[in-house]
């Protein structure tokens, strides 16, 4: 979807301001809009892969986890019960089945601020708890430490010393 398309409608506009908060891309190729589907990349990549996560928004009112950063590509919509379906055995009984099926999203502009929420539960926010862990760092972070940090290193064998804002650690058992 082109940006001025975006900006013709005010939920658009809300969700392209959005996009560009979260730094979420719109890679959506020439025949993928023909067909009225959205692809986003994130910039937070797939713990077990490395890749960057990307998601899509489908005319037919489905929303998808996209692209090579999944084994395979699942839905993301929301879940119900579908109605029970009843089958006839052998022996004259019925068995009942029942199965789960997807709630379809059939307005676009609901699919992508939708779409934007699970992101934001689903993998900024849960990506967030691994800051905590030292498994992710965002990009603003990583910048912010690295401006306000002065390191010093100092090696003297066998120990090698790091001096970060005035702290020191003993790092030796790293370089061996």
């Amino acid at each position: 979807m082109n940006r001025k398309e975006y900006l013709s409608d005010p939920r658009y506009a809300k969700v392209l301001e959005k996009m560009d908060l979260l730094e979420i891309m719109d890679i959506s190729t020439t025949r993928q809009s023909k067909n009225g589907t959205i692809v986003w990349k994130l910039p937070i990549k797939d713990q077990d892969t490395g890749i960057l996560i990307e998601v899509a928004s489908f005319d037919s009112g489905y929303v998808r986890n996209q692209g090579k950063s999944c084994r395979s590509n699942y839905q993301l919509n929301k879940r119900c019960e579908n109605e029970p379906e009843y089958f006839k055995l052998p022996n004259g009984d019925y068995r009942k089945f029942t199965t789960r099926g997807c709630v379809l999203i059939p307005i676009e502009i609901d699919r992508l601020e939708y779409l934007i929420s699970y992101c934001l539960k689903n993998y900024y926010i849960k990506n967030a708890n691994s800051v905590a862990e030292g498994k992710y760092v965002p990009k603003w972070r990583y910048d912010n430490l690295a401006d306000a940090a002065r390191i010093d290193y100092e090696r003297t064998d066998p120990e090698v010393k790091i001096q970060v804002n005035g702290h020191k650690y003993n790092v030796s058992e790293w370089f061996k």
